[in-house]
């Protein structure tokens, strides 16, 4: 008779325990250790054989074998770091409805090569709708209505495809392990083993995860640490835009961005993000201001809207959109400190346009510039831009990579850069730009109302 015993597993880090504790030794997180049965008689039978390897030196290995999968994604192929890395494990990761099961399909169907579609949510029916809708053919695209991870495997052992698209890890489950599926022992086992067949089938592998409520993502944190590559797909259901940001990449940059814009026939890349992301004409509105943030490896300007108002009720309002509020109440601190302004009677409300999200310190310059120009109402000169980080003190600070910050907004028309005095810049080409530097707040408060 097989023997059943209880262990308590965190649902945040996959920890477990032989016995239920009200916070989690492995996180510190409280209230996460569930129950479940353990069967000590199954015996855990790999699905493939894994054939043991020898330690060789680096010099020795062989370059071709870590070549990449290029798609048609030119966005999506610069997030990854220039395709898919062959055996490489990638989670794409994002809200309900906001887009993943689109770009997967899409990848998919645009590549003329095998590929193999995995969905345990959407039956097979409901995925040949929504290609109908892309409007992209691929004869070499298969689709698998499974949830069971030795089927799944199973049938990649008969096509041998080149990309392999899970969706969801969330979905999947084995028969070995007696919890329910969902469940997060069932998310860490699958991973694990989806993850050493990718990597002994050389099989670049894209999975599917859910978030929680609060944005992270549904599972086990190991997840995170299994997989080559996390991106994130961010974006208001409401915004025509949605971006892929990559939180980790062991091929390639984090935090480089890929910006979609979403039509009837599904998403697609944005070459130019800085037209979308800036107005044309602001040259008459006041609380305006241009910056330049550094996402990876990609500039890209910024428009920071600002409005301050005197409060009406209480205590006043700080409202911020896309940006750290934490930062933005550290900068007010700033300019009523040491530039002057009365602002604890304000109301003060920021927003990024576009509903990106920026963390980038080099835009604190812009936002002070924002707010002043909501304060005292009067509209920044077209074709300016902002570029420098705000100490506590007032000082104006550099910022890296200034040289190829500037180089992009000049592009785009930028007339006049305001930078830090103590940014080290190359030699700027006569007539077509001004580099204004300053030191202090104080300065910039001086410059812009005269």
């Amino acid at each position: 008779m097989s023997k059943s015993k209880s262990v308590f597993v965190c649902q945040s880090c996959g920890q477990e325990s032989p016995k239920w504790t009200g916070k989690c030794s492995g996180c510190n997180e409280w209230n996460t250790l569930e129950e479940q049965l353990h069967n000590s008689s199954k015996s855990k039978q790999t699905l493939y054989e894994v054939q043991t390897k020898k330690a060789i030196p680096v010099s020795s290995i062989n370059e071709k074998s870590a070549i990449r999968l290029l798609t048609n994604d030119e966005e999506f192929n610069r997030v990854v770091g220039g395709g898919l890395v062959s055996g490489s494990v990638t989670l794409l990761a994002g809200e309900p409805g906001i887009g993943k099961s689109t770009l997967t399909l899409k990848l998919a169907l645009s590549l003329n090569k095998t590929v193999l579609y995995v969905t345990g949510e959407e039956s097979a029916e409901q995925i040949k709708l929504r290609a109908k809708r892309l409007k992209d053919e691929n004869k070499q695209c298969y689709v698998l209505n499974e949830s069971k991870l030795e089927n799944v495997i199973s049938e990649a052992e008969k096509l041998f495809p080149e990309l392999l698209i899970i969706d969801s890890v969330q979905t999947l489950s084995m028969d070995e392990i007696d919890t329910v599926q969902g469940s997060t022992t069932q998310i860490r086992h699958c991973a694990e083993v989806l993850i050493k067949y990718a990597k002994t089938k050389q099989l670049p592998t894209l999975i599917i995860g859910h978030v929680t409520k609060d944005g992270s993502i549904a599972g086990p944190k190991i997840l995170e640490h299994m997989v080559d590559t996390v991106l994130q797909f961010e974006g208001d259901k409401n915004h025509l835009y949605r971006i892929v940001r990559s939180t980790k990449n062991r091929f390639g940059n984090t935090n480089e961005i890929g910006i979609y814009e979403m039509f009837e026939d599904g998403l697609k890349g944005v070459k130019s993000p800085n037209k979308l992301l800036i107005s044309e004409n602001t040259s008459e509105l006041s609380g305006i201001a241009i910056g330049c943030s550094l996402e990876g490896i990609r500039p890209i300007m910024i428009e920071i809207q600002a409005l301050s108002s005197t409060a009406t009720y209480g205590t006043p309002q700080r409202s911020f959109n896309g940006l750290d509020g934490k930062r933005l109440n550290m900068l007010l601190a700033v300019l009523e400190k040491r530039g002057g302004l009365k602002l604890s009677q304000k109301d003060i409300f920021i927003n990024v346009t576009g509903g990106i999200k920026i963390n980038d310190p080099a835009i604190d310059l812009a936002i002070i510039c924002a707010v002043l120009s909501s304060n005292f109402d009067f509209p920044i000169p077209q074709k300016t831009c902002f570029i420098g980080e705000v100490g506590l003190s007032g000082e104006i600070r550099p910022v890296s990579r200034i040289n190829e910050r500037i180089k992009e907004v000049v592009k785009m028309g930028a007339e006049y850069i305001f930078v830090s005095k103590y940014a080290k810049l190359n030699k700027a080409e006569n007539g077509k730009y001004q580099i204004k530097k300053v030191v202090k707040v104080q300065e910039i408060i001086q410059q812009l109302i005269k």
